[in-house]
């Protein structure tokens, strides 16, 4: 099993490398990462093209849902999109709140934050800004943000629920999030459990469906919802790298094991303390 630490360099270090390589090798692989596949697998199934903000040269097609569709992003708001990658969903976002609001993204891998800010430049929008950050410790006031959006991203921090906590730290009371996860209804083959390409590949970080959604409510967010939901399949290609015949078939009697979710969830008071909060 890795340490929070090692996790955390396994996802720098593969998401470094999406980053320089093109759309089209990371969409026929596992969450964008190479080499697990010989065929056509985008754990992204939400298509972006008819969506004001799209930008292409920023959709690397490593997310699992469309959580600024669902966010509520009015004209003038504050946006934080966490692990904001190439702009994607950020850009979408600037489109929502226009020229009166902001949009800020955090991502800890260098070279994405890089190549969201040359996609920025290009773009020629002033109020959208990236920063280098870990989402369990981010670089944002508190109290700053209306509305909390991410793409496919949580289930690669180790510690969820300090990012969780961290989010509510930053949202105004009154402000809300919408989030785009992979969960889990069942348990997952040890060997996928603690396959480093699994990490990086939005699977192995993923917690219980329930989990996720207690650490939330403990945290101290109140009207939370399911907004969308939908199975992810694994290819058998993939799942022949880490499991057997046999295996493969047991996996395979447990139906939809993974989900994409986009819950979404308000700040209304304050976080909690004690053995059941925060």
């Amino acid at each position: 099993m890795y340490t929070n630490d090692e996790i955390k360099e396994i996802v720098k270090q593969k998401y470094s490398d999406i980053a320089l390589q093109e759309k089209s090798t990371n969409i026929i692989s596992c969450c964008g990462s190479s080499g697990c596949s010989t065929q056509v697998y985008n754990i992204m199934t939400d298509s972006y093209e008819t969506v004001e903000g799209y930008n292409p040269d920023a959709d690397l097609g490593l997310g699992c849902g469309l959580p600024t569709e669902f966010a509520k992003i009015e004209e003038g708001n504050i946006v934080l999109d966490l692990g904001s990658g190439a702009g994607n969903d950020a850009f979408v976002a600037r489109s929502l709140t226009g020229n009166s609001g902001k949009v800020i993204g955090v991502d800890f891998t260098d070279a994405m934050v890089s190549k969201a800010r040359r996609n920025a430049e290009k773009l020629n929008l002033y109020n959208v800004e990236f920063r280098h950050g870990d989402i369990e410790n981010l670089p944002v006031s508190d109290e700053s943000i209306d509305v909390v959006v991410s793409n496919c991203v949580l289930n690669l921090v180790p510690d969820k629920h300090q990012a969780i906590k961290e989010i509510f730290r930053v949202l105004k009371t009154g402000g809300h999030f919408s989030i785009s996860d992979i969960v889990l209804t069942g348990d997952l083959p040890d060997t996928l459990q603690n396959a480093a390409e699994m990490y990086a590949g939005c699977v192995a970080g993923a917690l219980q469906k329930d989990d996720y959604l207690e650490i939330i409510r403990k945290t101290g967010f109140s009207d939370i919802k399911i907004q969308k939901q939908k199975a992810i399949i694994i290819p058998d290609d993939i799942l022949a790298d880490y499991l057997n015949s046999d295996q493969i078939s047991a996996y395979h009697a447990n139906k939809n094991i993974i989900h994409s979710i986009t819950v979404y969830a308000e700040k209304k008071g304050v976080c909690c303390s004690g053995s059941n909060c925060c």
